[in-house]
């Protein structure tokens, strides 16, 4: 392929890139047998909706659908209704409940695993701890009643009324004793959300960790492992190996997960990510691999997805859903590169060049010069043109 392409740079420059020849990744349908996979997915919003700031959220529920069942022929289980599909930044409730039951009933039928996000954000007003207890019960039980395991995600509502770590505690530990089954306990760092502050009753990190794994200690019969979104690769090595035997540690740390999940042949990280949304076919190339014990393919698989993962989760990290959803407008599995909240401004139209330059340059693209002509017509539309 001898396509060349001109894209914009911070220094309002141009550069000229070659479009590389596109890979054929293997599909790899079942799961993995090393580690346990899965793939923050975000929602495709519908192009007739009114997706506007404050709107509520009109999705489209086949494009949403089919780039799950895109995750599932890689291996990798869906996390879903997470802060990769907006929570907190644009999709409402009763998106949330629709996005879960019909995700968690393709998941049965293609045999995939799948975990859903339980909040309060169903809630607008709740002044007390009890409050917030109820809201997360509420929804931990429309999510089990679904058919998906649950991720009990951290909560804005609980980080404005908790006055200490025993009121954490004293939430926590009501959700974990009325479970069905062991969860995902997510602990959502300030920099992918800045009202979570303190979360865990402390802004000292080893103290709120201590809380932490004081909670996991009291529970580890309900819970099934931890995320963590620190984006401390230090730390997420030390909490790993102060967990409870048989609790796993899943990755959210977008910017050093080839390390984290490679592990350090005592300990490894299982992986829950919104970063395996944009790569997931290296992502299944690179377990493959582990799973056949060759770490110098593992290793080699992952490596030129990193720095594309890096840029899409750069400051402001929350706002690196636009960069999932612009993947995979360029990937051709959407048709629209449109957001719930008008979210695909969030992001600049040279932030976005540099992302399909990362991309092309990882062999992540199918279809580059469709990629390319995409890419041109968002340059077009803000008026960067040569």
């Amino acid at each position: 392929m001898n396509t060349a392409v001109d894209i914009p740079t911070p220094g309002g420059e141009w550069r000229r890139i070659k479009l590389q020849e596109p890979r054929i990744w293997a599909e790899h349908p079942q799961p993995f047998t090393c580690r346990v996979a899965f793939a923050a997915a975000h929602v495709v919003a519908d192009p007739w909706g009114e997706n506007v700031p404050g709107a509520p959220a009109a999705v489209d529920w086949d494009a949403t659908l089919a780039f799950r069942r895109h995750l599932f022929r890689y291996g990798l289980g869906v996390a879903e209704a997470m802060d990769t599909a907006q929570r907190n930044m644009g999709i409402d409730w009763p998106a949330v409940q629709e996005l879960i039951t019909r995700s968690a009933d393709q998941a049965k039928e293609y045999g995939a695993r799948i975990a859903s996000g339980a909040g309060t954000d169903h809630r607008t007003h709740l002044g007390t701890i009890d409050d917030v207890t109820a809201a997360y019960l509420e929804q931990v039980e429309f999510v089990e009643a679904a058919g998906s395991q649950v991720i009990v995600m951290a909560s804005r509502h609980l980080a404005a009324v908790a006055r200490s770590a025993e009121d954490y505690l004293r939430v926590y530990d009501a959700v974990l004793s009325q479970v069905r089954e062991p969860v995902v306990l997510h602990w959502l760092g300030e920099v992918f959300d800045p009202q979570l502050r303190g979360y865990w009753g402390s802004t000292d990190v080893d103290t709120a960790t201590a809380t932490f794994l004081e909670l996991v200690r009291r529970h580890p019969d309900k819970v099934d492992g931890v995320k963590v979104s620190l984006l401390s690769a230090e730390h997420e090595i030390g909490l790993r190996a102060s967990l409870p035997p048989g609790v796993r540690l899943y990755t959210g740390d977008d910017f050093n997960y080839p390390e984290l999940i490679r592990g350090d042949g005592r300990c490894h990280s299982d992986a829950l990510l919104g970063a395996f949304a944009a790569i997931a076919p290296a992502a299944a190339a690179a377990l493959s691999a582990l799973d056949q014990g060759d770490l110098e393919l593992y290793d080699t698989e992952l490596a030129p997805s990193l720095e594309l993962s890096r840029h899409i989760f750069g400051t402001p990290t929350f706002y690196y859903k636009t960069g999932i959803a612009f993947m995979a407008w360029l990937s051709g599995l959407q048709e629209g590169f449109t957001m719930i909240g008008g979210l695909q401004a969030a992001r600049s139209p040279v932030h976005l060049a540099r992302i399909f330059e990362l991309a092309n340059n990882a062999r992540l693209l199918p279809d580059p010069e469709l990629a390319a002509h995409r890419l041109g017509l968002v340059l077009t539309t803000a008026g960067l043109s040569r």
